[in-house]
C-alpha cells in the first residue's frame, strides 16, 4: 500500500522541504511554501540491463549518424508573429506566451487560430477562464468564422487529453495553464505539481502527435511570469506580450526560442477589429514628432534584425529640492545616471540641482547603447533650450565614460532606415562614417561628445 506523505513546495522555484518554512532558501521568497499531498510508492522495478528495456527505449547515437534538418513550420497568417517565432510555428513545439491582463493575448491567439484553421486544418481552442459564448463574442468582433475552429471551456487535463485525441487538431491553444489541473495530483491548480504534471502531458502529446501547442501564462504585478519557473525550462519558446493598456501599440518579444533567434520583436496596434500588424514601426513612432522643440531627438536603434527610428524626449528643470528627481521611461535608469555623470564631468553642465525626466515615445523599451549619444544631446538641448541647426536629423552612437563616441554595429541598416524615412541628416560615430557614403542623406561623423554638440548647436 502506498504511503501518504506531505511535502511543502515553493510556488516560485519548486524547492521542496518536508517542513514549512516562512522563507524559501532557494529563491528567498517569503510565504511561498504550500503544502502538497503525495503518494510514495513502496516498491519499484529496477532496470538492471538493456535487455529489460522495451523496444521504444532511447539508444545513444553518434552525433555523426544523427540527421539534421530544418523543422517543418506552419504559417500563422500573422507576419509579425512568424518573425518572432523564427519563420513560423514549428510542428510539435510548445510555446508559452505571457503578458499583463487585457494586453491582447487572447485576441492574438484567436486571430492566429482562425488563420491556421483556414489553411492547415482543425484548431482546438481550450479556455479555462472564459466560456464558449464569451469567446464567440470576441470572435464575432474580430470577424472569426471558420468551421475548422473548435472551442471548448475545460480545465480537467484528462478530459482535455481525450478531446485532443478525438479531434486530432493541427494546432492547440490552452488559455491558461494556471487553470488546468490533473485529478490524480492532490494540489490546487496553478501549483508547482499541477503545472509540472499538466505541462509534461501537453509536451508528450505535442511530440507524439506532432501538434504545436500555445500555452498562456499569467504575469505578476512586476511583469514577471507568475507561478513556478519550471514552466519556462520545459517549453521550447517563451514569448512576452508587452505594452500599456492605455496605449495603442503592443510589442511581442522573444525571451527564449529553441528554433530561432531571441532578438526579434513584433509590433502591433490594438484596434476595434483586433491586433493590426505594423510593418513599418519607425513611421508609427515618429508620426507626431516635432523637430523644432528642444529636448526632442530622433535616435536609431536595432531591435533584432530590424532597424527602427524612435523619438526620445528629455525635460530638465531646476529644482530647490535637496534630492533632485530622476525619472526615466523606456530607458535604463542606471544608463541615464551614467550619461548625466559624463555630461557633468566632461562638459561642466550642472545637473545636480535639476530634475531630469526621460521618455521614449510609443512605449518602447530601449536596450543596448545605440541611443546613448541621442539621449545626451536631448538632455543638453533641454537644459540649454537649444534646437539643432540641422533639419530632420537623426542621431546614433555609443557614449564612452571619457566622452568619446564609440563605433556601433549595423550602422548601414540604421542609415538606410533614416534615408527611407526622409531624414536629411544623421549623426554617427566618426569611424563608422569612414565606411558609410550616401548621396541622399548628409552623414555627420563625430568622435567626441563635445565635437557633436558644437556641430549640432553652433
Amino acid at each position: 500500500m502506498a504511503k501518504i506523505k506531505s511535502v511543502y513546495v515553493c510556488q516560485e522555484c519548486g524547492y521542496e522541504n518536508p517542513k514549512w518554512m516562512g522563507k524559501c532558501p532557494e529563491c528567498n521568497k517569503w510565504n511561498s511554501m504550500v503544502e502538497e499531498i503525495r503518494e510514495a510508492k513502496t516498491t519499484s522495478t529496477p532496470v538492471n540491463s538493456l535487455t529489460t528495456l522495451t523496444g521504444n527505449a532511447s539508444v545513444p547515437k553518434s552525433i555523426g549518424n544523427i540527421k539534421s534538418g530544418e523543422k517543418e513550420r506552419i504559417d500563422t497568417g500573422v507576419k509579425e508573429l512568424n518573425r518572432v517565432l523564427g519563420g513560423g510555428l514549428v510542428k510539435g513545439s510548445l510555446t508559452l506566451i505571457s503578458g499583463a491582463p487585457g494586453i491582447g493575448k487572447s485576441t492574438l491567439l484567436l486571430q492566429t487560430a482562425y488563420n491556421i484553421s483556414k489553411n492547415s486544418g482543425k484548431v482546438l481552442y481550450i479556455s479555462g477562464e472564459e466560456s464558449e459564448e464569451q469567446i464567440k463574442i470576441r470572435g464575432d468582433r474580430l470577424g472569426v468564422k471558420s468551421e475548422e475552429l473548435f472551442i471548448v471551456s475545460e480545465t480537467n487535463m484528462d478530459i482535455i487529453e481525450e478531446h485532443i485525441n478525438n479531434l486530432s487538431p493541427a494546432f492547440v491553444i490552452i488559455d491558461s495553464i494556471q487553470t488546468v489541473f490533473k485529478s490524480s495530483v492532490a494540489s490546487a491548480p496553478g501549483s508547482v505539481s499541477q503545472v509540472r504534471e499538466c505541462s509534461n502531458i501537453i509536451m508528450r502529446l505535442g511530440k507524439k502527435e506532432n501538434i504545436p501547442f500555445f500555452i498562456v501564462a499569467h504575469v505578476t504585478k512586476q511583469g514577471e511570469l507568475a507561478g513556478p519557473r519550471v514552466l519556462e525550462h520545459m517549453v521550447d519558446t517563451v514569448l512576452s506580450f508587452e505594452g500599456e493598456r492605455t496605449e495603442e501599440f503592443r510589442i511581442l518579444r522573444t525571451m527564449k526560442n529553441r528554433f530561432g533567434t531571441t532578438s526579434e520583436i513584433g509590433v502591433f496596434e490594438m484596434s476595434e477589429e483586433g491586433l493590426v500588424e505594423i510593418s513599418n514601426p519607425s513611421m508609427i513612432f515618429l508620426e507626431e514628432t516635432n523637430f523644432e522643440v528642444e529636448g526632442s531627438v530622433v535616435i536609431g536603434i536595432i531591435e533584432g534584425s530590424r532597424p527602427m527610428l524612435v523619438e526620445i524626449q528629455a525635460l530638465v528643470s531646476e529644482t530647490k529640492s535637496p534630492m533632485p528627481r530622476r525619472t526615466s521611461v523606456g530607458v535604463d535608469h542606471a544608463r541615464v545616471n551614467l550619461i548625466l555623470a559624463v555630461l557633468e564631468k566632461k562638459l561642466k553642465i550642472p545637473f545636480y540641482n535639476c530634475d531630469v525626466y526621460i521618455n521614449v515615445v510609443g512605449g518602447l523599451n530601449i536596450e543596448g547603447t545605440l541611443g546613448d549619444l541621442g539621449l545626451a544631446i536631448a538632455l543638453v538641448s533641454s537644459i540649454k533650450g537649444k534646437v539643432s541647426k540641422y533639419e530632420k536629423i537623426a542621431i546614433v552612437g555609443e557614449l564612452g565614460l571619457t566622452g568619446e563616441i564609440r563605433p556601433i554595429s549595423f550602422c548601414d541598416r540604421i542609415i538606410n532606415e533614416a534615408e527611407k524615412m526622409g531624414f536629411k541628416n544623421i549623426v554617427i560615430p566618426y569611424r563608422n562614417s569612414l565606411k558609410c557614403k550616401r548621396n541622399n542623406i548628409n552623414i555627420i561623423g563625430v568622435s567626441s561628445l563635445k565635437e557633436c554638440i558644437l556641430k549640432i548647436f553652433s
